[in-house]
């Protein structure tokens, strides 16, 4: 299997070092049917590898050689990136027949970790359909929307959450259950235990249901509407490490 990955790998960095990257349908030299060798032959044996650094490595093997000087450090990273996470993504959904939204939901965290990828997307498929998930889904859509609607306005987003500076009992509510929900997540997360986790994170439902129903964030208060934008910010960042729940279909809500 490592045998098969570095020859592979090496086919791929060394047309890549030439700027040869497959384009629409012309791909000669079968680069793609390579990488998703690579990534099927590290799904299936669960190594413990990191695409950019297998690639990163194989253009070692090209330095200060005249193939390697055509194509900067920069711009090979960037192609390979692109290049591997499409073949995670065909390999998730045509292969494991994952969802393409749960696909986009886990790749937008990250797609350089193939088991990783694959353990995510597991524990959302098994997840998305609930009531809670659905709802969590549909909140960090809205979270999103308001936040990219204050970046086009220039509306500012406080450094961090002041607890003194929330006024209504469901944003208090809010703010006090994302600590500890963190660091019980975060413990599962490391451990690899996504479901859990995944489940941990619906519990928030409540909560965040409530805190729409009561609160409105754009306000006129400058003050107060920037320490709420960093609530909902503080939300998205911490709790999007999975997967970006946003990126969930749900059946046409919003």
């Amino acid at each position: 299997a490592i045998l098969s990955i570095a020859d592979k790998a090496d086919s791929i960095a060394g047309m890549f070092a030439l700027g040869l990257i497959p384009s629409g349908s012309k791909d000669p030299f079968a680069l793609r049917r390579q990488a998703n060798g690579i990534v099927k032959t590290i799904a299936e044996h669960k190594l413990p590898l990191q695409l950019s650094a297998i690639m990163a490595d194989a253009r070692l093997r090209y330095k200060d050689s005249e193939a390697e000087k055509k194509f900067s450090n920069a711009a090979y990273a960037e192609s390979v990136r692109s290049f591997f996470r499409e073949r995670l993504e065909f390999y998730l959904k045509d292969a494991l027949g994952y969802a393409y939204d749960v696909v986009s939901a886990v790749l937008a965290v990250d797609a350089d970790d193939v088991v990783d990828a694959v353990a995510r997307a597991e524990a959302v498929s098994k997840v998305r359909g609930s009531t809670d998930f659905e709802s969590i889904s549909i909140a960090f859509k809205r979270m999103k929307n308001i936040l990219r609607q204050a970046a086009e306005k220039s509306n500012v987003v406080a450094i961090r959450v002041d607890p003194a500076g929330l006024k209504e009992e469901s944003e208090k509510e809010l703010a006090a259950l994302i600590p500890q929900t963190v660091a019980t997540v975060e413990k599962l997360r490391a451990a690899r235990d996504y479901g859990a986790a995944l489940l941990e994170i619906a519990k928030l439902r409540p909560a965040i249901d409530k805190f729409f129903d009561k609160v409105m964030v754009m306000v006129e208060d400058e003050n107060l509407r920037a320490n709420r934008l960093a609530l909902l910010q503080s939300v998205v960042k911490e709790f999007s490490t999975i997967a970006d729940f946003s990126e969930i279909v749900t059946e046409g809500k919003s």
